[in-house]
């Protein structure tokens, strides 16, 4: 099928308002996590259910949409069309909110992580629809650059979401109430719900394709039309596995490390949770620049001026949350890491996934070895780091897929559980060998990124897939 020669931006902006959700969503765990922890007296690797309760739901969706999938003989969303996916996923989650008010009200832990479970069921599905639309609203090599964007907007959810829910629990007070905590949470999730039914009533209106154009492989002669058949695929599962395991380890595990380690109170670590997930925003908006332009001397400007601006907005929440703002300043300097990092990788998925697993070591690594801030600055520093790596890794794997798209899309989706199992493994390892130590989960999951940005280049060449092409003509 013939791809879209410029990027429909009337289509992809009402798409990126599902994203807005997941990272909200998600981020607001990390606050749930330590207050749970406390409200329901858990060990670690038991606080971490939240993750393995929200991210294990991803993997049960995608069963679920293979198993229909098989019944009707058909890819089920390829029937019901691309628009109807992300309806019906976001009327999945609206019921998943409902659950927050009795389980508040009856102080449920095992209802709450229901709650949870079945808002990622329904994210699971949007997900499998959302991700590659947001490749398919224009050039394939541009299509990294548009997730990364989508990906900046999910993240300004991340960065306002440990805010609000952080607000809603503790509100101006510095108690820590455990019924008062569990209380205050069903308001919000209330709100969040009817905000899931008015979005997927415009997006129903919205003039989103059904069924997008898709890229398909030049070199894949014999294959049976299983997605799996595709060798970039099966190892970008594993990549979204690890990805997705270290992003949510590092942050679901930091206030734990801030708490015992560093002595910091639980309502005063909403801050450098949000500055993580900030920090996945400005590598995001970073990352993104391409796909605004093909200005090569305006691309220079804005890889200085979008990190920055994204940082502003972190800065500018956490004032409307009067926070001491004094500790952030210096985390400017760790910017231009980053976009060091974004220059070297000249908007080639394969070789930005490989700069930016490289560097994520190097983050974890220093974040283990020194103490205080700087540690805390260093694991923080890790969002950066993976800010462009599930745009890059879904980018490489789905490229090629053709028709099997969804299909592939739904593989890589159920592999976020690794969110969840890799948040409990590191949350267990701490139980022996310390909080700031148990960060070497993080360091082999972003060694296998490595690896599979190596790999998987050689991989598309052979399929006739290149993303250098957008180099050359200034894509």
């Amino acid at each position: 099928m013939q791809q879209n020669s410029a990027t429909k931006w009337g289509q992809f902006i009402p798409l990126v308002t599902v994203f807005f959700f997941w990272g909200f969503v998600a981020a607001s765990n990390d606050i749930l996590i330590p207050v749970f922890k406390k409200a329901f007296d858990l060990t670690q690797s038991q606080s971490q259910w939240v993750s393995l309760a929200f991210y294990i739901a991803y993997t049960v969706g995608s069963l679920i949409y293979m198993g229909i999938s098989m019944v009707i003989k058909k890819d089920l969303i390829n029937k019901i069309g691309y628009k109807n996916g992300l309806a019906l996923g976001l009327f999945i989650s609206a019921i998943g909110t409902l659950l927050f008010y009795p389980a508040a009200n009856l102080g449920s832990f095992s209802l709450m992580l229901s709650g949870l479970f079945i808002v990622a069921l329904g994210f699971s599905l949007q997900q499998t629809v959302a991700n590659p639309l947001a490749i398919a609203l224009g050039p394939i090599t541009t299509g990294s650059q548009r997730l990364t964007l989508a990906g900046g907007i999910n993240n300004f959810g991340t960065t306002i979401g440990p805010l609000i829910v952080s607000f809603a629990i503790f509100g101006a007070s510095t108690g820590t109430d455990a019924n008062i905590s569990i209380e205050s949470v069903k308001i919000p999730y209330l709100i969040l719900g009817a905000a899931f039914l008015l979005v997927a009533l415009l997006l129903k209106l919205s003039a989103l394709p059904d069924r997008p154009a898709l890229v398909e492989a030049e070199h894949m002669e014999g294959h049976t039309g299983s997605a799996l058949q595709y060798p970039q695929l099966v190892l970008g599962m594993i990549a979204i596995f690890v990805y997705v395991g270290v992003e949510v380890s590092t942050a679901s595990n930091l206030p734990a490390y801030m708490e015992k380690d560093l002595g910091y109170s639980i309502q005063d670590i909403a801050p450098y949770i949000s500055l993580y997930w900030a920090s996945l925003m400005i590598g995001r908006w970073t990352g993104a620049v391409e796909a605004f332009t093909e200005n090569i001397s305006l691309q220079k400007v804005l890889r200085f001026v979008a990190p920055y601006l994204a940082f502003g907005v972190f800065l500018l929440v956490n004032a409307i949350a009067k926070h001491d703002l004094a500790p952030f300043y210096v985390y400017g300097l760790v910017i231009l890491v980053l976009i060091a990092a974004d220059i070297m990788s000249k908007g080639n998925p394969a070789r930005m996934l490989l700069i930016f697993s490289l560097t994520g070591i190097l983050a974890l690594l220093i974040g283990m070895f020194t103490s205080g801030m700087v540690s805390v600055y260093a694991i923080t520093s890790v969002g950066l780091f993976c800010s462009t790596l599930w745009p890059c890794i879904f980018t490489l794997a789905v490229s090629g897929l053709g028709k099997n798209t969804s299909q592939g899309s739904s593989f890589l989706i159920m592999m976020i559980m690794g969110g969840g199992i890799v948040s409990w493994l590191q949350g267990y390892l701490s139980e022996y060998t310390g909080l700031q130590f148990s960060y070497i989960v993080g360091v082999a999951c972003f060694a296998y990124l490595a690896f599979y940005a190596w790999k998987v280049s050689g991989i598309l060449k052979a399929q006739g897939i290149t993303f250098d092409k957008q180099t050359a003509s200034g894509h």
